[in-house]
């Protein structure tokens, strides 16, 4: 099956850089929020991307007129779907919020559609249960932010059939990406791996250890991160983090997934990183 459209759902963070990603790649791309204000946003994000890339000179202004005209922004889900082969959720990472989502476009979509959650944590096989088509179910995780990073995660549950798969990759490979098949595990790889880190680091914050700048530069220098976890989880978002620590400790019941007491208080006070101009960091002056 040929990619022509996609569809992304969710214009956030996410969203709006795989749709960047995607539009920028030559397909069709809509993009659907449930909200005009996070629509716009979304695409004005997109729009000031691209224009960087013209201040650079690694695009002209025709190049980025032709992907803007290929982003077709909406906030009805049927809309968003209709004529996709491929619909890319990106979503809050809430998993009932991703099942209500995946089970109502199933209803719109024909059966050779193929349906992706760009989910850090959750089911693939869970989500993909509540659709008429577990085959063609995958896992597609992009990194933050989607555009400069190489890795998309592709996970494969029980059920993911091997086409469903080599579509995915091969429109991986067509996006500029480096796709990694990974068989379905609590956190995947680079999640499972990261956020205990990242964890570990605010328990070393909440302890007094060092200041966050200190324990950053650390990591930085020390072992060659591009930026320190702390600075890493404002991006992230804080809020994202701890769910993705509660789902990792929900799967394993291991003691090394407790979230840290820090990290909830910063997710109740609101101060959830960049996206609320608090977190770690004050992003507000």
């Amino acid at each position: 099956m040929e990619i022509k459209k996609i569809a992304v759902i969710g214009a956030g963070i996410m969203g709006n850089g795989i749709a960047q990603v995607c539009a920028q790649a030559g397909y069709e791309v809509s993009v659907r929020d449930i909200n005009q204000a996070f629509l716009d946003k979304g695409i004005k994000n997109i729009e000031k991307n691209l224009s960087k890339l013209v201040a650079k000179e690694k695009m002209t202004q025709d190049q980025m007129n032709a992907v803007m005209g290929k982003l077709k922004p909406t906030l009805e889900l049927k809309d968003a779907v209709e004529g996709a082969q491929l619909v890319i959720e990106a979503a809050t990472e809430n998993i009932d919020i991703k099942k209500s989502i995946f089970k109502e476009i199933d209803g719109y979509c024909p059966p050779e559609t193929v349906f992706a959650s760009n989910t850090t944590a959750k089911s693939i096989a869970e989500m993909g249960a509540v659709t008429k088509r577990p085959d063609k179910f995958i896992g597609m995780h992009f990194f933050n932010p989607p555009p400069l990073m190489k890795l998309v995660e592709v996970i494969r549950s029980l059920a993911t059939s091997d086409e469903t798969c080599k579509i995915i990759t091969d429109t991986c490979a067509k996006l500029g990406k480096k796709a990694v098949v990974i068989k379905e595990a609590p956190g995947f790889i680079v999640t499972r791996i990261f956020a205990v880190l990242i964890n570990e680091a605010f328990f070393t914050l909440m302890e007094g250890v060092a200041s966050p700048e200190e324990i950053d530069e650390a990591m930085q220098l020390g072992v060659n991160l591009p930026a320190g976890p702390l600075r890493t989880a404002d991006f992230m978002g804080i809020d994202l983090v701890l769910a993705t620590m509660n789902t990792l400790y929900e799967e394993f019941g291991d003691p090394k997934y407790r979230p840290c007491p820090l990290v909830r208080n910063y997710v109740r006070a609101g101060w959830l990183g960049v996206k609320t101009g608090r977190g770690v960091y004050d992003y507000r002056k």
